[in-house]
């Protein structure tokens, strides 16, 4: 063996008999977005929810011409177990506080007013074989109508998730 190989020997045997660090056999990507940031862009009114003092929600869709509008968790917890859904025809027109359907519970029955102006493009018919969904998932499956807004700005007028909370906190 050569003076200049025993001389390495024992260094390349100390570094091979060491474990590898961790972050040094993980590939890091190449690029890393900061923590709580998005990797993409989006409208401030792209599915944006508001809600109404009497209660309903309304949440924008497919760049803000279309919204499903249903009532809150509130709203079907008071009322309880919910028996019969009245949901609107395609085609109705209607204006911001007009009902725009109804709901019937072991409790009451209540109308479900339309937030904003607009024209329905469907209710969920999924409601009328199946009523508890509004129980189950109020703000989600539970919709009432989907509608065609005559007009985005109406939303400014309603309360956020905030607002509303402190509606129903007293």
């Amino acid at each position: 063996m050569s003076a200049v190989a025993r001389s390495i020997r024992p260094f390349a045997f100390r570094a091979l008999a060491q474990k590898p660090l961790a972050s040094a056999c993980r590939a890091a990507p190449a690029f890393r977005f900061p923590r709580g940031t998005r990797s993409f862009s989006q409208s401030p009114l792209a599915q944006v929810k508001k809600y109404t003092e009497s209660h309903e929600w309304i949440e924008l869709a497919d760049g803000a011409n279309t919204a499903k509008i249903g009532i809150t968790k509130y709203a079907a917890s008071s009322l309880g177990d919910v028996v019969f859904v009245e949901i609107p025809e395609a085609d109705l027109e209607i204006s911001a506080g007009e009902p725009v359907g109804a709901v019937e519970s072991v409790k009451s029955a209540s109308d479900v007013l339309s937030p904003v102006t607009g024209k329905v493009i469907r209710g969920n018919a999924a409601l009328e074989d199946k009523a508890k969904i509004i129980n189950i998932s109020p703000e989600g499956e539970g919709w009432i109508a989907e509608l065609e807004l005559s007009d985005p700005a109406e939303l400014e007028g309603l309360l956020d998730e905030a607002a509303y909370n402190k509606t129903i906190d007293h």
